[in-house]
């Protein structure tokens, strides 16, 4: 018997590994996207906008801190934004940029990101056809990067918001935009994570993707496989300025909300309580007597914000109406809640529990991006560059935020004297001689340098004050 049995099983054993070979040797092909994509794409549009964007010093600041250290914030987290980077010339930083966007509403209602077209002189969008056509923005939000605008072509196709509870970790998405400005390109990938968190952006829970989001794509959709939207890509992490697998996308029902809040009135309110906290660690909970570490500890209460005299620094908020809170939620908690509303609070307070009734503020609205509102830089005749006034943030990031002032070197034109003696863009100049020069306009004076009567400027770089005599020549070892 079991010899024959043995017999038998020969036979489909030899079937069964022609099977495999046959499966190996014509593997099943996927069905891919095309079918989607021939459906969704005509809605997906290019923003062309006419701007005078990034600012001359923070442009210079994100060119020197790419140089010097790759690995710094400023080069890893960027908005996707094809803007012009600084010419050598005469200082003149107009220029134009472009994003994507989809449209939402048969009537010509585009969303695309606020980063895309703010300080923005015009706006047109380019349909897919190649039609391009003026756009009105409704308005924008700058704490969530959307914004809407408004054209008039006729019926356009529009994709419909979803949400991005309706897709999972592992779920197959696209993304369609105009990276680079080659054109309208589809990428493809899966739901790499939810609930992203990024530093400079607190309010939003991120979908995080795999598909390639490249410059240009910002505003453009993250679409599933059924069509719908679940999320507006906007945000890339990457150390070289291309797409590394890391792209983070606004999910679409916080879209949702904020574009009905644009249409309605230009604008969004968010509540706002004006303190600072922490979370409380399993030592600080013993320290206050919590059984575990819970809520958010406050650390500072502004003096003329809406929770003074409401709370007090060493308060642990535990609940904002009857939501409990946690330091990671608390400014999303907050952010929803209407202006003007009175809301009770639950706080510990001395090892007690208690209510405190909170007379909700109004969230202020972020200050511009000086990298997105423009500001020009001042064109130094004499020495062949381009420099520009600096802030507190410009002179952290290129390491020189014991410095007082200073300008930043924007452009230098590679035969000018500045060049010839080895300044650089983001080399911070703090005097002409022992004159501090604080404003474009303090450096306009300087006389062409000469061998015989060289320019002594002091700079800081990486860090360290140095010396430099400009002569308008390569120098000398």
């Amino acid at each position: 018997m079991i010899k024959r049995f043995r017999y038998w099983l020969l036979p489909a054993l030899v079937a069964s590994l022609a099977l495999v070979a046959d499966c190996d040797a014509a593997p099943v092909q996927p069905e891919g996207y095309a079918a989607l994509v021939r459906r969704v794409a005509p809605s997906v549009v290019t923003v062309l906008v006419e701007e005078e964007r990034k600012s001359a010093g923070d442009r210079a600041a994100e060119r020197a801190t790419a140089r010097n250290d790759p690995d710094a914030i400023t080069s890893v987290i960027r908005r996707l934004l094809s803007g012009l980077e600084a010419n050598p010339g005469n200082g003149d930083d107009a220029g134009s940029a472009l994003g994507s966007g989809f449209v939402i509403r048969a009537d010509g209602l585009i969303v695309t990101n606020r980063h895309v077209i703010v300080g923005a002189h015009s706006v047109r969008v380019r349909l897919p056809g190649g039609q391009e056509v003026p756009a009105t923005i409704v308005g924008a939000d700058a704490v969530t990067d959307i914004a809407l605008l408004s054209v008039a072509a006729g019926n356009l196709p529009a994709l419909r918001l979803g949400s991005s509870a309706s897709v999972s970790v592992g779920d197959a998405v696209i993304a369609i935009g105009n990276p680079f400005g080659l054109g309208q390109t589809v990428t493809s990938g899966i739901v790499s994570a939810r609930g992203r968190t990024l530093e400079d952006d607190p309010y939003i829970d991120f979908l995080q993707t795999d598909a390639a989001i490249n410059r240009g794509n910002s505003g453009g959709p993250l679409l599933a496989t059924d069509g719908t939207v679940v999320g507006v890509t906007s945000i890339i992490f990457t150390p070289s300025g291309g797409s590394v697998g890391l792209g983070f996308a606004i999910p679409a029902e916080i879209v949702a909300e904020v574009v009905a809040e644009l249409e309605a009135h230009g604008a969004v309110e968010r509540g706002y309580l004006g303190v600072s906290a922490q979370e409380p660690t399993a030592a600080i909970a013993t320290a206050l007597g919590m059984a575990a570490p819970t809520g958010a500890l406050i650390t500072a209460v502004e003096a003329q914000g809406p929770a003074a005299g409401a709370l007090v620094v060493g308060d642990v908020l535990l609940e904002v109406g009857k939501t409990p809170v946690t330091f990671k939620t608390l400014s999303k908690i907050t952010a929803r809640l209407k202006p003007d509303s009175l809301v009770p609070l639950t706080v510990r307070r001395d090892g007690v529990a208690q209510t405190v009734a909170l007379k909700i503020g109004r969230l202020p609205l972020p200050p511009d991006d000086p990298a997105m509102t423009g500001g020009r830089d001042t064109w130094i005749s004499a020495l062949k560059l381009g420099v520009s006034a600096t802030t507190v943030q410009i002179r952290k990031v290129i390491k020189a935020e014991d410095e007082g002032g200073g300008l930043i070197v924007t452009q230098l034109r590679p035969s000018g004297a500045g060049a010839l003696a080895g300044l650089r863009v983001g080399d911070l100049i703090t005097h002409w001689g022992s004159k501090p020069v604080l404003d474009p306009t303090d450096l306009l004076s300087v006389p062409a340098p000469s061998i015989q009567a060289p320019v002594l400027l002091r700079i800081v770089r990486d860090g360290t004050p140095i010396y430099v005599a400009v002569t308008g020549t390569t120098p000398q070892p």
